[in-house]
């Protein structure tokens, strides 16, 4: 992390950061009041966040089952001979029904998560997935973590699991 991004994300830049992330409709000047800035130091803050790449968007979280698509599932894509990696994601990330997708490593080349209207459109999904490789599907029964937020205590976390672990 720069230094620049460093000063960022002091405390005040990390309790906007929190409140963004919980609600991100608040005004300025709500905003203000939640970190004890006033509104055109929160703007101010929030337009060097977003400069820096720190905030890159601000969106609706939505029901799938109440827009119509109540089934979700996590497709896993194996390599597939003669494709690249680049190229798989790039075609699977194509497919509408995708709404998530992710390089990974290991045994799969990508894991995609997918809504549908219906099993039989699960199944339509699922062998247009299955064109760029071998796939594994599992279906979301429930969704345990809503949304969690990111934090200092997470990298905090991170810093001292490597600071505790012994040098060879």
């Amino acid at each position: 992390m720069t230094l620049e991004i460093e000063k960022m994300l002091d405390e005040t830049g990390w309790r906007l950061l929190e409140e963004l992330q919980q609600n991100a409709r608040l005004s300025y000047s709500e905003l203000g009041q939640r970190v004890n800035l006033s509104a055109p130091a929160v703007a101010d803050r929030m337009r060097r966040l977003e400069e820096a790449g720190i905030i890159t968007s601000y969106r609706a979280e939505v029901n799938l089952g109440k827009l119509g698509l109540p089934i979700t599932a996590i497709i896993r894509v194996g390599n597939m001979a003669g494709q690249s990696c680049q190229q798989t994601l790039s075609r699977v990330s194509e497919i509408p029904e995708v709404i998530e997708c992710y390089r990974v490593t290991g045994s799969d080349a990508l894991i995609a998560k997918v809504a549908a209207t219906s099993a039989d459109h699960l199944e339509r999904i699922i062998d247009q997935v299955s064109f760029y490789g071998p796939s594994t599907t599992s279906l979301v029964l429930s969704k345990s973590l809503p949304h969690r937020s990111i934090t200092p205590a997470i990298r905090e976390r991170g810093a001292a699991e490597v600071e505790s672990v012994p040098a060879s």
